[in-house]
């Protein structure tokens, strides 16, 4: 769990949850926010699959 939680690209994808948080709350309601939701969703999706290969890249050696 914790390669997950330190990895700069996980946390770089949770931490623009903030910010689109913010947005869904304050900014207008369109089309573009669907997009920056599923857009954010594919960033944290990339992250966690790099860590996951990453990891079993590391248990071949």
């Amino acid at each position: 769990m914790r390669k997950y939680i330190f990895n700069m690209g996980v946390l770089s994808s949770v931490f623009s949850f903030v910010g689109l948080a913010k947005t869904t709350a304050t900014g207008p309601r369109d089309w573009r926010l669907i997009l920056m939701w599923v857009s954010a969703l594919a960033g944290l999706a990339i992250a966690v699959g790099t860590v996951i290969e990453q990891t079993k890249e590391a248990e071949d050696y």
